[in-house]
């Protein structure tokens, strides 16, 4: 069916959401408009749906969400005796009633449902999966995108999202189905009465709780009169966060009102992203006003946090490679005094993620394994622990992009456990009349300045992805000999699954084939490219090592400058 007919149709169909009807009439006569709309159906990946809020088949709405909630519900019931679900939400625009979308669509198809009756975070949905033992879960959240934006992650039962191959079967269903009228569908209330869908329990968030703080690797944290400002980005970390400070007994929490409450509009930080630092000018001017130690920010559904201080009288934001190795530092040689260090400790990071955490591992004699980006990955790792009998070796996981674990009670990244650990490190640390840049600059000095840089480029529309493959395509045909005049000692083709060394010698990538190109420099740099698996960009990830900060940061723009002129963006 052409854009026409299909935008015809959903015109005259009788759509249940008012906002989408008025959008439809006033895009009528705007032919690019209603293109962008309805030239492809919004794609389902590992990470679920992501797209704009709006009408047509390629946005965000509740016929999309029943559309994917039907595909998902008839792999289930393949793959499963009495299938369950959980689901949560987070503040986003409609988030509230996509995830209820969702709950009639699975109970109307005989599925048990589970949902907070009020927003929570990825992790707490990760963790309900796990505690309930449902066979899936469903979270509603665009994550740290702009506020048009929403999405549809799914889970599956080890609480992670869901493998390569799962998504590929639960797509396959999707495509079988018409967006519009092609799935069972039921009424929320009715639904409740039956019980067929019941909310998730206090007990639940209790015992969810008890789990991070567990994790706690400092019990002195209320001594040190610590001073945190916190901004909850208007998302779903307000209420747990908090929870759990006050629990660790850090009382002086400076909360920034103007994102405390749900807000889906984000109107005091567009781009809700707490790896960047205009989404943090708030709660900065805050933090300066008020002296505090540590600002940290957690994004809409709380499974990133970003965490900013004053150096010498700058704002010193810390990045999300730099706050890994503080973290995998702080909790390996606070187990070391305690004596609760597992034996043969396992961390896990992605590809992309900086190698500095290998000095460190290396360090300790600690094993290090890498895995592909995405934090299912990572809990894919814990999951073959826990097969093993052996999950209590797994010590911590993280990825540049802001995303930390500690413990196996969840299989996801969560900014709770998170936020916890950096607060009570902060305290820690304040005892010892430092901060958390000191001790950065310690580690900087003992194992070598790593930076890291990352540039992205948008390819919107439907020519988008032929653009970004072509660019892709033109790497792996033509290569590179050298970037910024570092010799290019091996090239990692995640797709062909093969290292090709410089010298002719092959050697194969066991890890699950991904569209990744990893060129290996001399002197420990390195250059990534991949197209991004949410959004319609190519991501390039810099890392560079040198003697000085400010020498690997020059290293960092001299392979950004070339690499982009070599590879034409």
């Amino acid at each position: 069916m052409d854009v026409m007919n299909l935008f015809n149709r959903w015109q005259s169909f009788p759509l249940k959401d008012e906002d989408l009807k008025k959008e439809l009439n006033a895009v009528k006569d705007n032919e690019e408009e209603i293109s962008d709309r309805f030239y492809r159906d919004l794609e389902f990946g590992t990470g679920g749906l992501r797209g704009v809020i709006g009408a047509g088949t390629n946005r965000m709405n509740i016929y999309t969400v029943k559309k994917a909630t039907q595909g998902f519900a008839n792999y289930l019931l393949k793959t499963e005796e009495n299938p369950s679900v959980a689901i949560s939400y987070d503040s986003r625009i409609k988030s509230d009633l996509f995830a209820k979308s969702a709950a009639e669509v699975f109970a109307a198809n005989g599925i048990r449902v589970y949902i907070y009756n009020t927003l929570m975070p990825t992790p707490m949905l990760s963790f309900a999966v796990r505690e309930l033992k449902t066979s899936a879960g469903v979270m509603i959240t665009a994550s740290h995108n702009p506020a048009k934006y929403n999405g549809y992650k799914a889970y599956g039962p080890d609480g992670c999202q869901l493998t390569l191959e799962a998504a590929d079967a639960v797509l396959a269903e999707i495509n079988k189905i018409d967006v519009l009228d092609g799935f069972s569908d039921s009424v929320f209330s009715e639904e409740i009465e039956k019980g067929t869908i019941s909310y998730i329990g206090e007990e639940v968030i209790e015992k969810y709780y008890s789990c991070v703080l567990s994790q706690s690797v400092n019990k002195g944290a209320d001594n040190s009169g610590v001073n945190i400002v916190y901004t909850p980005l208007n998302g779903t970390g307000n209420v747990p966060v908090r929870e759990i400070l006050k629990r660790i007994g850090i009382k002086n929490v400076s909360i920034v009102k103007e994102q405390e409450n749900p807000d889906g509009n984000f109107t005091t930080c567009p781009y809700p992203n707490p790896e960047i630092k205009e989404a943090l000018e708030i709660g900065i001017a805050q933090f300066e006003r008020e002296n505090a130690d540590l600002l940290i920010a957690t994004d809409p559904d709380a499974d990133r946090v970003g965490t900013a201080l004053i150096k010498n009288g700058k704002v010193r934001l810390i990045s999300g490679n730099e706050m890994g190795v503080l973290l995998l530092w702080y909790i390996i040689n606070r187990k070391k005094e305690m004596g609760t260090l597992p034996q043969n400790p396992i961390a896990v990071k992605t590809i992309v993620t900086t190698p500095m955490a290998k000095a460190l591992t290396d360090y300790f004699g600690i094993e290090l394994i890498d895995v592909l980006t995405g934090f299912k990955f990572i809990g894919e790792q814990i999951k073959f622990l826990e097969d093993k009998g052996e999950e209590n070796r797994f010590l911590f996981g993280f990825e540049e992009s802001y995303g930390y674990l500690s413990g196996t009670y969840v299989r996801d990244k969560d900014a709770v456990v998170a936020a916890m650990l950096i607060a009570e490190m902060t305290a820690y640390y304040k005892t010892l009349g430092k901060d958390l840049a000191d001790v950065l600059s310690e580690l900087y000095e003992k194992f070598g300045y790593f930076k890291a840089g990352l540039e992205s480029f948008a390819f919107e529309g439907a020519e988008g992805m032929q653009i970004m493959n072509e660019k892709m395509a033109f790497l792996r045909e033509n290569g590179l000999d050298n970037i910024a005049g570092k010799d290019v000692l091996y090239v990692s083709d995640y797709l062909k699954g093969e290292t090709v060394y410089s010298d002719g010698k092959k050697e194969e990538i066991t890890l699950p084939k991904s569209n990744v190109l990893v060129f290996g420099l001399q002197d420990d740099n390195a250059v990534v490219i991949r197209p991004s698996g949410t959004e319609p960009k190519i991501k390039i990830y810099l890392t560079a090592k040198g003697e000085s900060e400010d020498g690997a940061l020059e290293i960092i723009k001299e392979l950004k400058n070339d690499f982009i002129k070599k590879a034409s963006f």
